[in-house]
């Protein structure tokens, strides 16, 4: 059974804002046949006590710990999003729930409902502008068993919905020009093989958290649950490891830290995912 390593140091304080992380909230879960496939979504910290070896400040603004509130249906919803050039391939129910203030948005578009293959664009827009403005398209991977509109833990389906980006953090240094706060911590480690038989080192070098069941402004490693267990967790963009995920989105290392140096906690960014014409 594939576990991550264990850091056992005293938490150090997390970009200038975060309080300590919060012990194991899901450690009843441990032992289930879902940790053999430990690089993606739902049990990234099965094998830690979440508690940071180093932590790395990164240039950013500070930003409060807000509770997350329950979802309805798909959470973390945002009315009045801006009007003007939209952002394509969106229905108009998703793009009402970007936030009006967000000017970056991460579009993660899956080939269709059960898919893992995904591919990923970085949309921009000025400010005092509505027109949306697309980066580069990346490939990206998904969980094994495509998407769900009611995610549950173990389910093997990555979350549909608009969640924003506030935390970052990964086995490595923060790439220079890192805006989100980033905790450098040892316990961001993979162990064993993927869904495909794949190698799963380096797969957490570099993390962004989705804010999934998730309080923002803590760790990736952070395992409180705001709407509790069993609607799973630790859902991460992360990096690639060829296959399949267990619920997270991943992509190339390369393009991983272009979004570490370009994502701003003063643009506001949120991700986007979902299969085709979410």
């Amino acid at each position: 059974m594939a576990r991550h390593a264990q850091s056992r140091a005293p938490r150090t304080r997390l970009s200038r804002r975060s309080k300590a992380v919060s012990g194991l909230a899901l450690s009843t879960l441990v032992g289930t046949a879902l940790w053999a496939w430990p690089a993606s979504g739902d049990d990234h910290n099965s094998g830690t006590d979440a508690k940071s070896t180093m932590s790395t400040t990164a240039s950013g603004p500070d930003t409060p710990r807000t509770p997350v509130s329950a979802p309805k249906t798909a959470p973390n919803a945002a009315p009045n999003a801006p009007a003007g050039r939209p952002i394509p391939g969106l229905s108009d129910a998703a793009r009402k729930r970007i936030p009006a203030d967000s000017r970056q948005v991460l579009v993660v578009t899956g080939k269709d409902m059960d898919s893992f293959q995904s591919r990923v664009v970085l949309y921009t827009r000025e400010e005092g502008s509505d027109d949306w403005e697309p980066g580069p398209t990346w490939s990206a991977h998904n969980a094994a068993h495509g998407w769900t509109a009611d995610h549950r833990y173990g389910d093997l389906r990555s979350p549909i919905g608009v969640y924003s980006l506030t935390d970052a953090g990964g086995l490595l240094a923060p790439p220079e020009g890192t805006k989100l706060p980033y905790d450098r911590n040892g316990s961001f480690v993979a162990d064993g093989t993927g869904v495909e038989g794949e190698p799963l080192a380096g797969a957490f070098d570099y993390v962004i958290a989705i804010n999934y069941n998730r309080e923002s402004g803590t760790s990736p490693l952070d395992q409180q649950r705001p709407w509790g267990a069993a609607k799973g967790g630790g859902v991460w963009l992360h990096v690639d490891h060829d296959g399949p995920t267990q619920g997270c989105i991943s992509l190339k290392p390369k393009v991983m830290r272009e979004l570490l140096r370009t994502l701003d906690p003063d643009l506001h960014p949120v991700i986007v995912m979902g299969p085709a014409d979410y």
